[in-house]
């Protein structure tokens, strides 16, 4: 069995955002909600981010993770969490790095 597949305490996004809000720090976490055709990450994957735009994790790779940085900062300023959807239908798909034909939906909220 491949035991680098697995997260450690310093690999896993949920326990680097718990370390971030007791640290004080205003984080949103992003998650793939649903995949269609040719994602990069499964559902379930998660990005978090603090106000600064510091990340960890991955949600899709490539330009597609500043995109959702981007949208994340604005939910940690609203409050209000948003339904991203990044697809190759999109005018924007190959702008952000998602042209390999799938489609992916990230929700991103503010924690804490």
């Amino acid at each position: 069995m491949d035991e680098s597949i697995y997260l450690d305490e310093a690999r896993d996004p949920l326990i680097i955002a718990e370390g971030w809000m007791k640290d004080g720090k205003d984080v949103a976490i992003a998650t793939v909600v649903e995949t269609w055709g040719s994602a990069p990450r499964p559902v379930g994957s998660h990005l978090v981010i603090d106000a600064e735009g510091n990340f960890h994790g991955s949600v899709s790779g490539g330009c597609v993770e500043g995109a959702v940085v981007t949208e994340a900062i604005d939910v940690i300023d609203s409050g209000k969490a948003r339904m991203l959807e990044f697809g190759v239908a999109d005018e924007t798909a190959w702008q952000v790095g998602l042209s390999c034909g799938g489609r992916i939906k990230v929700y991103v909220e503010r924690l804490g």
